[in-house]
């Protein structure tokens, strides 16, 4: 299950922050497959993507929860959010290794695409990984731990950003950007820590990212990902 959100910059404020990005979150239930083929070294991943972008997404007491334990700002403008829509996403992912050290270093490219409700569009990349792992592109004894760091630049093409211009479906939210203010090329840098057993999947990224629409502003934010196997 993933769970994203995202606020404008000022989040002490109630008012709607024009020119800034609106408050948005959806939650995501995910089911993939991978086919993999060690001896060209490759994968395609394909993936579907089912949930709900919205209040019902509980995007504003998750952020406010965490405010207050930690006594930061306590956002304001969650009334103003996206307004609740259905999300249904297709992702294809192709990965190609381009060296490698065993199970400590590999360096790969990858080619990604993404149609639906919450977003479409196109993306290229170089991925990084360094550490202890298992090489998804070697057949080989899996390993039951791991740790490793990667890094991840990134270039999109942007068709469409419900977290940005509303539902599709759903065209009643207070704040959107339109599509005019849309950059249509974003660049992107991942940089994240994992550490996996047999049982859990622990993620920590940084993201940072240039500007996603005309009056925005270059951004940086985090994230976890927690994932257990029965």
């Amino acid at each position: 299950m993933d769970h994203i959100g995202y606020t404008p910059f000022s989040i002490g404020s109630p008012e709607i922050q024009l020119g800034d990005r609106p408050f948005a979150s959806a939650i995501l239930l995910k089911s993939f497959k991978i086919n993999s083929n060690s001896k060209r070294k490759s994968r395609l991943i394909s993936a579907i993507r089912l949930g709900i972008i919205g209040p019902a997404a509980f995007g504003k007491e998750m952020q406010v929860g965490i405010h207050e334990a930690t006594g930061n700002t306590i956002p304001q403008g969650w009334q103003n959010q996206i307004k609740n829509d259905a999300v249904v996403n297709y992702e294809v992912i192709y990965q190609k290794e381009i060296a490698a050290i065993s199970n400590y270093f590999t360096l790969q490219y990858e080619a990604s695409a993404n149609v639906g409700t919450l977003n479409t569009n196109v993306s290229g990349s170089l991925v990084a990984m360094a550490g202890i792992f298992n090489n998804p592109f070697l057949n080989e004894r899996k390993r039951k731990f791991q740790l490793y760091i990667f890094s991840k630049p990134q270039v999109n093409l942007i068709g469409y950003d419900a977290t940005l211009q509303g539902g599709l479906l759903n065209q009643k939210s207070p704040y959107t950007i339109s599509s005019s203010n849309i950059e249509r090329f974003v660049g992107q840098h991942n940089f994240g820590v994992v550490v996996q057993t047999k049982t859990l999947y622990f993620e920590y990224t940084t993201t940072d990212s240039t500007k996603e629409f005309s009056t925005g502003k270059a951004a940086s934010w985090g994230g976890i990902k927690i994932g257990f196997t029965f």
